[in-house]
């Protein structure tokens, strides 16, 4: 994709706030996004890609010249790729209490000047989509072509189907959940648990000092470990010490899969605030597609979108069963939908990892889409265009 550059825009205003879903109101909002590809004339080709928990709105491209690494999902995102930009209007966000550019708790309270910390209100996934289609609103599309992401991204793309089922034609979500069960609730705990333990979390206002890196730092190896599967951690650390041949008999770092999450720890802590961490985690915790409806089944009782569900056979954080539980609720109302599961031994990161049999799936479905949707009207393109 080349270099890009990320934009922001506010879409609610002090004047008019975001009505969430826990009961306050949220106002100004910014969102930061990129765009890649080019909006048709007849606005009908736009994909929204949604990020998971620890991704921003940089899904592809560079930022500068210097830039060490592309964006976290730069190998589907491109000309030729499964979301082809010859093709389609890519569009990516920071979420609603994200640290890359889109107001959190980061982001300046306006009553203080200072960052909100955890006087941000909790926000949920829906919350987070409808900043979400607010933007598309000032984008001026009125039917998204497809949503897709990946593990949380992926329960946004459920959100978007059910909330707003007029405004996307169809959904793509892989490695994801209707729900998070028991267990990932609790790691998602034990993660919050080490930054409230960390000297420095100062109930969230660290911003003047230092911050509680050592408790975000445990919290992602913590995290870490769920996206990877026993066969990929044994065939990539095994049993294999750290420049030695023998045990030290002490504490130190020996062995190499230890050192791997330490080197996960200290990267994360380099790009990521805690208290959003506190805030996406619980938000995840909170997320129920069939949350107020007699079944899940009945929750997506409106989605008249076509949905293609890709889970991993060694996924183990969101398992299979997981999407297959959409799947058949999804058949039950008739809805067209295809469910598949990939064989691949990285677990949960296969999502990021499996490039070569995603795009392949992607690419068929999304032609599909386009051969059965009106033809794009011809003309000027929009101005919208790659950044």
């Amino acid at each position: 994709m080349g270099l890009v550059t990320p934009r922001q825009l506010e879409v609610f205003s002090a004047a008019q706030p975001l009505q969430l879903e826990g009961g306050e109101t949220l106002g100004p909002i910014t969102v930061q996004y990129e765009t890649y590809g080019r909006l048709n004339a007849a606005r009908d080709n736009a994909v929204l890609v949604c990020h998971a928990l620890s991704g921003d709105a940089h899904a592809a491209g560079y930022l500068h010249s210097d830039d060490p690494a592309p964006g976290w999902w730069d190998t589907m995102i491109g000309p030729g790729k499964a979301f082809d930009t010859r093709e389609y209007f890519i569009i990516s966000t920071n979420i609603l209490g994200g640290c890359k550019g889109t107001t959190g708790s980061l982001s300046p309270d306006p009553r203080t000047g200072k960052p909100y910390g955890t006087a941000f209100p909790l926000v949920t996934i829906h919350d987070m989509v409808e900043v979400q289609k607010a933007l598309v609103d000032q984008l001026g599309i009125p039917k998204l072509l497809a949503v897709t992401g990946g593990s949380m991204g992926g329960m946004q793309a459920l959100e978007w189907a059910v909330s707003f089922p007029d405004r996307l034609a169809s959904v793509i979500p892989i490695a994801t959940t209707h729900r998070l069960s028991a267990q990932g609730i609790a790691f998602n705990e034990v993660g919050r648990q080490a930054i409230f333990a960390d000297p420095h979390w100062n109930g969230g206002n660290y911003y003047d000092g230092p911050g509680p890196d050592s408790g975000l730092a445990l919290a992602r190896m913590i995290g870490h470990i769920t996206y990877l599967s026993e066969k990929s951690m044994h065939v990539k650390f095994g049993r294999n010490l750290r420049n030695r041949d023998r045990y030290a008999f002490n504490f130190e770092t020996e062995f190499q899969v230890e050192s791997y999450l330490h080197h996960q720890g200290q990267k994360f802590i380099q790009r990521f605030d805690a208290n959003t961490y506190l805030y996406i985690t619980k938000a995840m915790d909170y997320y129920d597609l069939a949350a107020g409806h007699p079944s899940l089944r009945a929750s997506l009782k409106r989605s008249a979108a076509k949905f293609m569900l890709i889970a991993f056979s060694s996924d183990w954080l969101f398992p299979p069963h997981d999407m297959k539980d959409i799947a058949n609720a999804l058949r039950a109302n008739g809805s067209d939908v295809t469910y598949m599961v990939m064989q691949s031994d990285y677990g949960h990161d296969a999502f990021l990892l499996e490039t070569e049999g995603l795009t392949k799936a992607i690419a068929a479905f999304l032609r599909c889409q386009r051969q059965t949707a009106r033809p794009a009207a011809r003309g000027k393109e929009a101005h919208h265009g790659h950044d």
